[in-house]
């Protein structure tokens, strides 16, 4: 069920986000697709299996080329499962939270949501189809918010805008 959810507000985020430039409506409709994707289906989704199934992440790191990733993930992160996974939760709401803000606190969240995929690429299989299409998409979600924050700046000051021209 996650897994659908993830492809239908990934792709309702990454139509929104193409076109949220030059629709304010389109902005809002991918800013609530992407903060529903990280708090209900990102953090809601990895709180329920640190819960129920902790064993969800035993293989996680599997796919990834890197030995040193592997490694790590077996080495760290799995003895203290319950630490790493709470921050993972921790930083999926409150980024997504961030998004739904909208403004300069969406700027923020979808800066820490790039630098978050950047950190999935090191994971390899699926994540190498779905970070580069969330960077896409959380880049173009990030130049709109801030034409978008551009724009009421400048309508907030008539007359210096008026001196520009």
């Amino acid at each position: 069920m996650e897994r659908i959810m993830w492809l239908v507000l990934g792709g309702t985020a990454l139509v929104a986000a193409l076109r949220a430039a030059h629709s304010p409506r389109a902005l809002v409709v991918g800013r609530w697709a992407l903060g529903l994707l990280f708090v209900v289906f990102g953090a809601g989704v990895n709180a329920v299996y640190l819960a129920v199934d902790s064993g969800y992440y035993d293989d996680f790191a599997k796919p990834s080329p890197f030995a040193f990733v592997r490694d790590t993930w077996a080495s760290l992160v799995l003895p203290d499962l319950w630490l790493y996974i709470s921050l993972l939760v921790l930083g999926e709401l409150v980024a997504g939270v961030l998004v739904l803000m909208g403004g300069r606190p969406a700027v923020a969240g979808l800066v820490a949501l790039m630098a978050f995929h950047v950190g999935q690429l090191a994971f390899g299989g699926v994540l190498w189809v779905w970070a580069p299409l969330m960077l896409l998409t959380l880049g173009l979600m990030l130049r709109a918010e801030r034409r978008a924050l551009a724009a009421r700046a400048w309508a907030g000051r008539p007359g210096e805008m008026a001196r520009a021209a």
